[in-house]
């Protein structure tokens, strides 16, 4: 185990992700019980990272398929990039496959581990729906906010400042701001978690506050870009 966990390490710091999440999937696999922190914290790296480049892709190459100066490439940039949203839909199918199918199904998953794996399943489904059109669109939008609400369901006694439940929080209400085109309910969202953990913040050790402190940071950046929002302009948002 703590050789996989290791070398989960030296392929994150040698950015070959899709070595890295090999090694993590053989350590879920290995494991009869959830893993460590320590490894989930691997996991979110090593899962946003697989999917990092081709997120960033996709927008590059629709920004120059926009641009009037390329009119005349606009079928290439659009054929470019649905073979990127491929490549795309299909390592968010990975990631929700080794979550809901291996992580999920531990028997020793307490609330906040519930909430984390819960969650990154929505997650996956969003960047998923970022590239994606028609029907498909319509069924992994739906499928992210159906994972969303399970996992605040499951999260509903996890202490307001809880870092897995903000960050739930913040994801969740940019899901509503992006997909949804609902800013009205992303407000209500994320000012619900915010007024939750300013109550409680006192009863925070220093660890949870730094944790915290680093997700209401970017609940309030989104907020306060939400309410601004005048003439329907574009906002640049944070998620975690």
């Amino acid at each position: 185990m703590e050789k996989k966990i290791f070398m989960a390490r030296v392929a994150d710091q040698s950015e070959r992700y899709e070595d890295m999440v090999d090694f993590l999937e053989e350590i879920i696999d290995d494991s009869s019980k959830d893993v460590s922190m320590d490894v989930k914290n691997l996991l979110s790296v090593g899962f946003k990272n697989l999917i990092s480049a081709s997120r960033s892709a996709y927008k590059t190459v629709q920004a120059i398929e926009q641009n009037k100066k390329y009119a005349e490439y606009s079928s290439n940039c659009a054929e470019y990039k649905e073979k990127i949203s491929t490549e795309l839909e299909k390592s968010c199918a990975r990631v929700i496959q080794i979550v809901k199918d291996k992580s999920l199904s531990k028997e020793d998953l307490n609330d906040e581990a519930k909430v984390f794996y819960l969650k990154m399943i929505g997650d996956y489904y969003r960047y998923t729906a970022e590239t994606a059109k028609g029907a498909k669109l319509e069924e992994v939008t739906e499928n992210a906010k159906t994972y969303y609400e399970q996992a605040t369901e499951a999260g509903k006694d996890l202490k307001p400042y809880n870092s897995n439940k903000l960050g739930l929080a913040l994801n969740f209400s940019v899901f509503h701001y992006e997909l949804k085109n609902d800013s009205s309910k992303a407000c209500e969202i994320a000012e619900q978690a915010l007024n939750g953990a300013r109550d409680q913040i006192d009863e925070m050790d220093n660890d949870e506050a730094r944790d915290a402190l680093s997700i209401i940071e970017l609940l309030k950046e989104n907020l306060d870009l939400w309410k601004e929002e005048e003439g329907g302009e574009d906002n640049v948002v944070e998620d975690i």
